[in-house]
């Protein structure tokens, strides 16, 4: 029986051990692929940018540079660069062009972004934080790649895309070989955002735990990112450094009252992602301001902040009624969302009337090859667009060139091209906008007509 019962133990402590060696393995495993702060931060592109770089500057052979270019970086790109090249319509000409033209630039920029993977703790740090302020907070990855200036970071299907050669600059970057387009470049450069890598990446970061990816007006689009401005603030608590926070602060009810003027735009003008002219002192992104603002006020006000946070993430930026109690509900605005909207509808510019035929005529002469819109008041000349109507491509009429606006701007003039028994269609949309300091969009106005059997 001793016997027996000593075989028994050692089996028993081999079986121990084993369970041992198995838990030691899994918890490696996961260590490795679960709890490694690096494994969602992938910045492999970079390493293979400069590899091409190094091959494309030895030759002035365009075919040899695409060739290296092509090969080296983009057919091995990571799903974070193909992301980004698709959000900013970025092409091998884009990066040729980049390369060819700024050579100092690069030269300066290159060891500050090989710097990438030693962010790696810090963002997952900061990913931690915002984690404990909102539990559901999903797994993204992060692609640290190289972009041609179009962007520091955007997302795009549950990515986070970093565009390394704008947000891990500094005031060292070389910005001389940059043209006046520039400009921007160099003043964002001179706040070190190399710095902010992380802070970027967090704002980022919750931007792919939103329901919208993008607004559909002005308020929809200030407030979606107003919301992952004021979430990687609280969270990593840290404070932002976009001067269009301060400026609005100390400027809150001037900005507050001209943005409740725009912002039903179906475009974003001055106040989102461009370093357009304003009254404003040239400030850009007040947007970020103003939807930030609308998240303090709202998160001040109330009692269970876990789920006011929860209701900023997971809000639908493009329901128009949810968006609008939330902002009502902030206190931001004196003025109900309803009652600001309906001002907005009253005056915007409208399509009073085509002048070489009656809108909805099934009789159009097929041989005109002008067409004049007739405004309700002055149209700005800087923009336009046009949209399909509902029976689509097939039935769009065809602008050929764009002839002018008259004098007084209520009226503009393009080259038409029409074809006997035809129906057409085409919406004279959004992107016209009043030539005044409002600044107001143009209500959608459908053009639609039909040709005559015959030429006349």
């Amino acid at each position: 029986m001793a016997i027996l019962t000593d075989a028994k133990q050692l089996i028993q402590i081999e079986y121990m051990k084993c369970l041992v060696v198995i838990f030691i393995l899994i918890f490696s495993v996961s260590k490795l692929f679960g709890q490694n702060p690096a494994q969602n931060i992938i910045t492999y592109d970079i390493d293979n940018f400069w590899e091409a770089y190094d091959k494309i500057i030895t030759t002035k052979d365009s075919v040899k540079q695409y060739e290296y270019l092509n090969k080296t970086f983009i057919e091995k790109g990571s799903p974070g660069l193909k992301a980004i090249m698709e959000a900013r319509s970025y092409t091998a000409e884009s990066y040729i062009d980049a390369i060819n033209n700024y050579p100092l630039f690069w030269n300066s920029i290159r060891p500050n972004t090989l710097k990438a993977i030693e962010f790696a703790e810090y963002i997952n740090a900061d990913i931690d934080k915002i984690r404990k302020i909102y539990p559901s907070l999903k797994p993204s990855k992060i692609y640290f790649t190289i972009g041609a200036f179009r962007t520091p970071g955007t997302t795009l299907d549950g990515m986070v895309l970093i565009g390394s050669e704008i947000a891990m600059a500094d005031e060292n970057t070389v910005v001389s070989e940059f043209s006046n387009r520039m400009g921007y470049l160099k003043t964002y450069f001179k706040t070190n955002p190399i710095k902010n890598v992380s802070f970027g990446n967090t704002h980022e970061y919750v931007h792919t735990q939103q329901k919208t990816t993008i607004g559909d007006n002005l308020l929809a689009q200030s407030v979606l990112e107003g919301v992952a401005e004021f979430v990687a603030v609280l969270g990593t608590g840290k404070a932002s450094t976009a001067p269009a926070i301060g400026y609005g602060r100390k400027h809150e009810n001037q900005v507050r009252d001209k943005f409740s003027i725009q912002m039903f735009n179906s475009f974003t003008g001055f106040w989102l992602y461009n370093d357009a002219e304003n009254e404003f002192n040239n400030i850009r992104d007040l947007g970020y301001y103003v939807g930030y603002a609308i998240c303090e006020k709202y998160y001040a006000k109330v009692i269970d902040k876990q789920q006011a946070i929860k209701k900023m993430i997971e809000l639908d930026y493009n329901n128009e009624i949810a968006l609008g109690k939330f902002v009502d509900e902030s206190g931001y605005f004196n003025t109900p969302i309803r009652k600001l909207k309906k001002r907005f509808n009253k005056n915007r510019p409208t399509v009073i009337k085509l002048l070489q035929f009656k809108n909805g005529d099934k009789n159009v002469n097929p041989n005109l090859n002008e067409l004049t819109i007739e405004f309700s008041q002055p149209i700005d000349e800087c923009c336009r667009s046009f949209e399909l109507g509902e029976l689509g491509q097939d039935n769009l009429l065809k602008i050929k060139k764009f002839v002018g606006f008259s004098a007084d701007k209520k009226s503009v003039t393009f080259e038409i091209e029409l074809k006997p028994n035809q129906h057409y269609q085409i919406i004279v949309g959004s992107g016209f906008r009043s030539n005044n300091t409002d600044n107001i969009s143009l209500r959608p106005y459908l053009i639609d007509f039909k040709t005559a059997i015959k030429q006349q």
